[in-house]
């Protein structure tokens, strides 16, 4: 049985978050039989992080999500310490997970399948060793990605080197999704690009091969690479013959305090979409003493402009509009609030002039008493874009920044939970993540201009409604 949550202030409305206990990784994401099931790293007897069990959750539109049974849980020699992160692919009609079992003598990798992708039956027989050689760590080997090219299945899977200095990607090949040969160690860190390599992820998108990994051990470098560890992605090329990935520099996806191990997945009509876990090792989570910790973001296209990926919130999200406060042709040179712009909760879409503003704020779950306020603000001389969280509330601190080059139009569109903000900038081109943890009373959205007035063409703020089950407290 779920860890019971006693309170709701923290609970999201519309974010994926476990009935009760601990969540971390989004695992197995998928299109099976028409529905889009999710899975996750989940501890439901604690909001501590432990033993790890697969949590479950299904969608007819990628937007409301209802739990299901736990899919997995550490019940063989194998995965004693754990099922840990994995993925899910379709074949013959049937659900196959491919997990990480974790135990006291290392990792391996384990399958299990279902029929009706609810009720999983592991395969004992079916365990991948950590394959011999000098250059690869037995201990840390974990987090399967499995995808089909041409005739043949494929995996990639975390690892890092012997010496424990370098992260890589190692490489796996099978015919029939069942029995795997290691291919070669695809690709591999170098310079600044962490000790280990978790959570792999590879998607084509445009005739590119996209590799998204989760590296521990990035030092930081002035004010980028400042959460504890990075997620972020290579774009290039695999040679499937050679079992090699030639690639570019590694950009990051996520420029806030709170993402990672994103998971991916194709729709039915054939985009890619992102889910990462809204959260960070060793941050503060208030909602540890309600009964639940951690979240995922929404559900993230993924597409390839000028070389880059930009991820933008999945047209779905607008299902959740209730209502709308529209104002166009704004400009002012004091801080202003706008009649109907407010909430715990919203989806705020803002079109700004920065011909003559040069340097803003937007003050978000603003309290009355102004003691309270999560900070945005752009600086168009420095073409710093950054969110301050010193005065957001309960949880942690600090501040955040990414590099947006200075042109003459901004776009932001942002997404307020009642403990987390999802801020898109120039339709995906930045994206920034954050835990915020203000008082149920903070709920003013305030414009403050700073140098050549605000700006604004067109604002809009939409009321959502609720798109997962809410927690019944006594």
């Amino acid at each position: 049985m779920a860890l019971r949550i006693v309170d709701t202030k923290y609970y999201p409305k519309y974010h994926i978050a476990s009935p009760g206990g601990w969540i971390n990784d989004p695992n197995g994401f998928c299109c099976y039989k028409g529905k889009y099931h999710l899975f996750y790293q989940y501890h439901p007897h604690s909001a501590e992080w432990g033993p790890m069990h697969w949590g479950h959750v299904v969608s007819e539109d990628l937007i409301h999500w209802n739990h299901l049974p736990i899919a997995l849980a550490p019940t063989e020699d194998y995965d004693r310490e754990g099922c840990f992160s994995g993925s899910a692919f379709e074949k013959d009609g049937k659900l196959y997970l491919i997990y990480t079992g974790n135990n006291r003598d290392g990792q391996v990798q384990s399958i299990a399948e279902s029929e009706d992708g609810v009720h999983f039956q592991k395969h004992p027989e079916i365990i991948i060793p950590p394959p011999e050689g000098e250059q690869i760590h037995r201990r840390d080997f974990r987090d399967p990605k499995v995808w089909q090219n041409d005739d043949k299945y494929y995996m990639v899977v975390g690892s890092r080197t012997e010496d424990e200095l370098l992260g890589q990607i190692l490489l796996f090949e099978s015919e029939d999704l069942i029995s795997w040969k290691f291919k070669n160690i695809m690709a591999r860190a170098e310079g600044n690009q962490g000790f280990m390599w978790e959570c792999p992820n590879f998607a084509n998108i445009e005739g590119r091969d996209i590799l998204i990994i989760s590296p521990q051990g990035i030092k930081r470098e002035r004010n980028k690479y400042m959460n504890v560890f990075q997620s972020g992605y290579f774009i290039g090329k695999v040679d499937y013959e050679k079992g090699i990935y030639i690639h570019g520099d590694f950009e990051l996806l996520d420029y806030g305090f709170d993402f990672y191990a994103p998971q991916i997945t194709e729709t039915a009509d054939g985009r890619t979409i992102m889910i990462g876990w809204a959260d960070m090792w060793y941050n503060i989570m208030p909602e540890h003493d309600d009964g639940w910790a951690g979240m995922m973001t929404l559900p993230r296209e993924i597409h390839v402009k000028n070389g880059k990926v930009f991820t933008t919130p999945i047209k779905e999200l607008q299902k959740l509009r209730t209502s709308e406060k529209s104002y166009n042709d704004l400009k002012f040179y004091k801080p202003m609030k706008f009649d109907g712009v407010s909430g715990k909760t919203g989806e705020l879409i803002l079109d700004i002039d920065l011909t003559e503003t040069t340097e803003f704020e937007i003050y978000l779950r603003t309290s009355k008493d102004k003691t309270q306020k999560t900070v945005l603000s752009y600086n168009k001389a420095l073409e710093l874009f950054k969110i301050n969280r010193n005065e957001s509330g309960a949880g942690g601190d600090g501040e955040r920044e990414c590099p947006v080059s200075a042109a003459d139009k901004m776009k932001l569109h942002i997404f307020l939970d009642r403990s987390l903000v999802e801020i898109f900038i120039n339709d995906g081109e930045k994206v920034m993540t954050s835990r915020i943890y203000p008082r149920t009373d903070s709920t003013d959205i305030v414009f403050v201009p700073k140098e050549g007035g605000f700006k604004i063409d067109s604002l809009k703020f939409y009321e959502l409604g609720v798109a997962i089950p809410q927690p019944v407290v006594d």
